[in-house]
């Protein structure tokens, strides 16, 4: 027997979950939701929740459960991107819609999970459209994405908007707490100024090392998440498709771990505000707009070490500017 798919404990008892709870006991929920927040491994059981809810609607004999969350369930479909390149292709879709375009199996509603809709090539998105404007009976479609406004115009349009905070607690991964001490105390040493050479080289040692270990950070994570997921997936998973959502979880962390930077940042500013108000706010602005600058760059394939690099050397000439 296969129990019911649980909210994420964060999110039990909140307006938006408690909206979608009634529209499901109604019968009144919309053909197609676009669940959109920060993370998506907060979005993915945000789905598999409303999932396993319509298909196993009230009344529903317990032991007829079963699993929704990867590749269990016969009426509940999942298109990922695939590749390095981590795109929707055309075909993938056409695939897709024809397998939702026949009866359910064994439940009374069909489901589409589109991961990371966003990474839809834009024929995908067009060849999408066409179902998101007639979808076919019992169909619900839930599109996953951190980057809502990346979707086509006209494809936001069509569909319910839900938008769900991060759920995730930082990142615990071996080494990382105690980088961001010790940038944490760079950030102090640089209060002190860099008026010699011998300061300059030492201050810039110190950057080269801390973006080294970031990438070993970065890539011990990914390992350990990969690993965890990996046992979770289908066995008929796609080399193409592992390797889209190893990527994506590489790119996942890395957006925390620059996140917990700029959080860093802050938390080491905000004591001196009132002492040195304007060269520390002066600073702390520029660097947190610096650290903004970098990470979307990221999303053009600049490698995370260069963004790093050039976010740390900014934060040199920043801080120590008299």
């Amino acid at each position: 027997m296969t129990e019911r798919v649980a909210w994420p404990t964060a999110l039990v008892g909140t307006p938006t979950v408690a909206v979608i709870e009634r529209a499901i006991a109604r019968q009144r929920l919309s053909h197609s939701l676009l669940l959109h927040g920060d993370d998506l491994e907060t979005l993915v059981p945000v789905a598999h929740a409303i999932a396993d809810r319509l298909v196993h609607p009230p009344g529903t004999i317990a032991s007829s459960h079963r699993d929704v969350t990867e590749g269990g369930h016969p009426d509940v479909h999942t298109l990922r991107p695939t590749g390095k390149m981590r795109q929707i292709s055309a075909d993938a879709t056409r695939a897709l819609i024809g397998k939702v375009q026949v009866s359910a199996s064994v439940s009374p509603r069909k489901i589409v999970i589109i991961h990371e809709a966003d990474r839809m090539h834009v024929t995908a998105a067009n060849v999408f459209l066409k179902t998101l404007e007639e979808p076919p009976a019992h169909t619900t479609l839930l599109l996953l994405t951190t980057r809502p406004y990346a979707l086509l115009p006209t494809i936001r349009s069509r569909v319910l908007h839900f938008r769900f905070p991060a759920t995730v607690t930082v990142v615990a991964a071996d080494g990382w707490a105690a980088w961001l001490e010790d940038y944490r105390a760079w950030l102090g040493r640089l209060g002190a100024g860099a008026t010699d050479k011998r300061t300059v080289a030492d201050h810039v040692f110190t950057i080269y090392g801390l973006v080294a270990r970031f990438g070993a950070v970065l890539d011990f994570a990914t390992t350990a998440v990969w690993k965890q997921q990996k046992e979770k997936l289908p066995p008929d998973l796609g080399d193409d498709e592992q390797v889209a959502i190893e990527t994506g979880i590489a790119n996942g962390l890395r957006s925390r771990l620059f996140g917990e930077i700029e959080q860093s940042t802050r938390a080491f500013a905000l004591p001196f505000l009132d002492t040195k108000p304007e060269p520390t706010r002066r600073a702390l602005v520029a660097a947190i707009e610096k650290l903004e600058h970098d990470v979307g760059l990221l999303r053009l394939n600049l490698n995370e070490a260069a963004a790093l690099e050039n976010f740390l050397l900014s934060s040199l000439r920043l801080w120590t500017k008299r």
